[in-house]
């Protein structure tokens, strides 16, 4: 039995329970079950549906030192010896006190102090920074985008076939989308030069009816909410404009050119790396760049050029095979 220490809600949306079920899935598919650890009820709908154990700390997600007593019994009732943490909150003082009882494996893009833990997991793209072999002498490390934990959905992905000319866009925002950008971008776009515009919203995005009902005599634009099967409709795009954060991975596996914007501290690095690597173009941060003007303007150039798309495709391929969260899973088992 694994196990694994995570959460979701509206202000994290869902991103850190996602590749937590893909490693959990690519265990699952080596025999090997996982159980959930949250602080609250938020993801237990989501687990129940595929069918995986939680166990619920009724603790305060941003305060994880709180939650230490509850979860030494729970590392004690189910005699456990490996747990993996997911989450921004912790503290030195909460993974020390848990190293004493159980080995600690860590998923971390923020380098935000020295973690004393057992394992470090890091697929950011820009993992170099950190320079993680200098600082973790006696720790296992598993860095890299080798190590991106998407779904099975994404395993084996066929070379993506690029069209002479854009026809379907998808646009994204993650989970949730705090400045409006989806509409603005519609607002903007040349919106009937499209075959097809797919918007999908999160599940915490909370203005989906109100865009439902304003785009609802534009034939070629379609609003969903909380898709479960992404991968079709990144596959189906000739283009997607989208979030950083773990869906440019996705749009990588699937060899979809992309432009992509931030709002948020976390998403910076990730963004910016794919666009020093001539990967996935930035638009910028959404708190203080023009994002909406250059998103058209990228559209634009995308537009005109085929061999663009074409050989950030293949770069994007190269990039994310779909096997890190196999690879994880066999870490954790071994």
């Amino acid at each position: 039995m694994l196990y694994i220490r995570v959460d979701m809600n509206d202000k994290i949306a869902t991103g850190h329970v996602m590749r937590c079920l893909a490693v959990a899935d690519a265990a699952r598919m080596k025999g090997e079950d996982t159980t959930f650890i949250l602080a609250d009820w938020q993801a237990v709908e989501l687990l129940r549906q595929r069918g995986y154990e939680f166990v619920v700390l009724h603790s305060q997600w941003d305060d994880m030192e709180g939650e230490l007593f509850e979860l030494q019994k729970v590392i004690d009732k189910y005699q456990m010896k490996r747990l993996l943490i997911d989450s921004y909150q912790v503290t030195e003082r909460y993974l020390k006190a848990l190293k004493e009882y159980v080995e600690i494996f860590y998923i971390d893009d923020l380098n935000a102090f020295h973690y004393p833990v057992d394992a470090m997991i890091c697929y950011a793209n820009y993992w170099e920074k950190f320079q993680y072999e200098a600082h973790y002498k006696n720790e296992r490390l598993y860095l890299g985008t080798q190590y991106m934990p998407l779904k099975k959905a994404f395993l084996n992905c066929e070379k993506k076939q690029i069209k002479p000319q854009i026809e379907n866009i998808l646009l994204l925002s993650g989970g949730t989308d705090p400045y409006d950008i989806l509409d603005n971008i519609l607002q903007r776009m040349e919106r009937d030069k499209y075959q097809k515009i797919e918007v999908i919203c999160g599940i915490y995005y909370p203005k989906y009816e109100s865009l439902c009902q304003k785009y609802a005599e534009h034939k070629n634009i379609s609003i969903r909410r909380g898709v479960p099967n992404i991968e079709d409709y990144m596959r189906e795009a000739d283009l997607a404009v989208s979030a950083g954060g773990t869906t440019l991975y996705e749009l990588c596996a699937v060899g979809t050119p992309a432009i992509s914007y931030a709002f948020a501290d976390n998403q910076l690095e990730n963004v910016k790396k794919f666009e020093e690597d001539h990967l996935i173009a930035y638009a910028g941060d959404v708190r203080k760049d023009h994002v909406i003007d250059h998103i058209i303007d990228y559209l634009k150039i995308y537009d005109l050029n085929w061999q663009i798309r074409q050989e950030r495709s293949l770069k994007m391929q190269k990039l994310v095979d779909g096997k890190g969260a196999l690879r994880i899973a066999n870490a954790l088992m071994d």
